[in-house]
């Protein structure tokens, strides 16, 4: 056997086998159990991952609520201003958020100018709206720029997206499809998804942890019935095991209105055992500036009562007995293993920067997907079968050979589908059809092209150099264009496009290989082997 056909031979015989040790966990029923139990550290142990058509799981789509977050942006607006006015020494100036868009100052006439002062300096994402002059006072109504409300409701969006992927990622599912739809919703397919109440309540929590300080003194029992203090609230959390424990009896807390730090200093949350506790804490972990920060807290508020604050729920309000420095914290209560874990899950993935409603819901049940394989492979076993029949027919032995090359351009695509991890939806499968059309065509252009040698006199090898060499031009341009077209669908459509793009792509590629180098192979070797004096084609 000639040497170059020899190495070509043993390179596609490893490509095989490598190929069924990839396709090997996915056709075993459970994988776990099936292999032996080397297998996972030695081989690879991942099958391809079926979509949401294929395995059933949950569809949602979120609208994010991005007029919060503007009103959020504007709220540290005002209260940035207050801050800085008052470390200026501007005083009498009176700044309160109205209509929930806007706010509005009200200025003494001797400090007008110093305010615009500041305005301009600092504040340039506000625009002055309107100005109301008085006698003693000036009033002053600021908006946000058109520029910065643009800006302010692309980032709520595409930082609930990315908040929203990393809480999914932690959660565990396998290949989710998260993206942007529209304006202000963003789209979400969990295949597979075993308890879709638990992954909605990950995904839709807003994780808005604060520090706020207990009023010991307040009246819990007046806040509630007439309402709290000028400077206080009043929120909920569950108490009756002990200092900051929760328990199952819902307690009130009145509670300074002003948050002293939030959960965006926060670096990782970890679950941790307690046994003093009977049961998981939480424990936060903060960067440079947090720790600094916590540490200033803890320090100027000894034996006083530091509420941790989640989405306005008290998780715990633990008597701070001395400074606490080191950059950790810890939130406690009566959590069992599942909401600790969840709960850090939710805070190491960060806050959502606006609430997110979910506006539309649908469960896919795995018998729908089960019908929706079926259907598939149906649909693949009979277009398969047509082309190999009239490959046979048309072309004899040639097309007896495009058809086993089929055979391994279907394993190569496999195997790259599970080796990536990539997920495999019905439209998948329709890529996946039209690949075994393009991998016929090509030998279609090859057969062609030695028939027309053949008839034009030439000698058998003489034919099939030439066809060959004639046809690679042509295969090679329908094949890129066809790739190029697979990469635009990929990179700007949907989820289903998505899934018909990424097999289209991956068959292109085998196509050239198991098309054009795999039966050339096989001519190589027979002429090397004797002087062919024709061929069945």
């Amino acid at each position: 056997m000639h040497r170059s056909v020899l190495t070509r031979l043993i390179i596609f015989l490893v490509a095989s086998v490598a190929a069924l040790i990839y396709l090997t966990p996915t056709f075993v029923k459970d994988p776990a159990k099936d292999l032996p139990s080397w297998w996972g550290s030695i081989l690879p142990s991942d099958r391809i991952h079926l979509g949401l058509d294929l395995q059933g799981g949950s569809h949602l789509i979120l609208e994010v609520k991005v007029d919060k977050a503007i009103e959020n942006n504007l709220e540290r607006a005002r209260g940035d201003l207050t801050n800085l006015l008052r470390e200026r020494g501007i005083s009498g100036v009176s700044v309160e958020r109205i209509q929930g868009t806007q706010i509005q100052l009200k200025v003494p006439a001797a400090n007008v100018d110093r305010v615009r002062g500041v305005l301009k300096g600092d504040f340039p994402n506000l625009a002055v709206a309107n100005t109301q002059p008085g006698g003693a006072t000036t009033d002053f109504f600021l908006t946000l720029s058109k520029e910065e409300l643009r800006s302010l409701r692309d980032y709520a969006v595409d930082q609930s997206l990315e908040t929203i992927r990393n809480r999914i990622d932690q959660f565990g599912v396998s290949e989710p499809i998260i993206q942007r739809q529209g304006q202000s919703d963003i789209l979400i397919q969990l295949p597979g998804i075993q308890d879709p109440e638990r992954a909605k309540e990950i995904i839709g929590k807003t994780a808005l942890l604060e520090f706020k300080l207990v009023d010991d003194n307040a009246n819990v029992e007046d806040a509630v019935k007439s309402g709290p203090p000028p400077g206080r609230q009043v929120l909920y959390g569950q108490g009756g095991k002990g200092e900051g424990g929760l328990g199952a009896e819902k307690v009130a807390y009145v509670l300074e209105a002003r948050t002293l730090m939030t959960g965006e200093y926060i670096t990782d949350a970890r679950v941790r055992p307690s046994q003093q506790l009977q049961g998981p804490y939480v424990e936060l972990i903060l960067n440079t500036t947090g720790a600094r920060l916590f540490e200033q807290i803890t320090a100027a508020n000894v034996k006083r009562r530091l509420a941790i604050v989640l989405d306005n729920r008290v998780y715990s309000a633990p008597v701070i007995q001395e400074r606490i420095g080191g950059g950790r914290a810890s939130i406690t209560g009566s959590f069992d293993i599942k909401e600790a874990r969840d709960l850090s899950i939710i805070l190491r993935a960060g806050a959502l920067p606006a609430p997110v409603e979910i506006v539309e819901e649908r469960t896919v049940g795995p018998s729908l997907g089960q019908d929706s394989i079926n259907q598939g492979v149906t649909s693949f076993i009979v277009g398969g079968a047509l082309v190999i029949v009239f490959m046979i027919a048309y072309y004899k032995g040639a097309g007896l050979l495009a058809n086993v090359a089929v055979i391994f351009n279907i394993l190569y695509m496999m195997a790259v589908l599970a080796g990536f991890q990539a997920v495999l939806t019905l439209p998948g499968i329709a890529g996946i059809v039209l690949t075994i059309g393009m991998a016929v065509d090509a030998n279609v252009l090859i057969n062609e092209r030695i028939r027309e040698e053949l008839r034009g006199g030439r000698a058998v090898r003489s034919a099939i150099e030439a066809g060959y060499q004639n046809a690679l031009p042509a295969i090679l341009d329908s094949n890129v264009t066809t790739f190029l077209s697979g990469v635009i669908l990929f990179q700007f459509g949907t989820g289903p496009i998505k899934g018909f793009a990424v097999t289209l792509c991956i068959g292109i590629l085998t196509t050239v290989i198991t098309a054009v180098y795999l039966t050339r192979i096989y001519y190589d070797y027979r002429l090397g082997a004797r002087n062919l004096a024709r061929i069945s084609i």
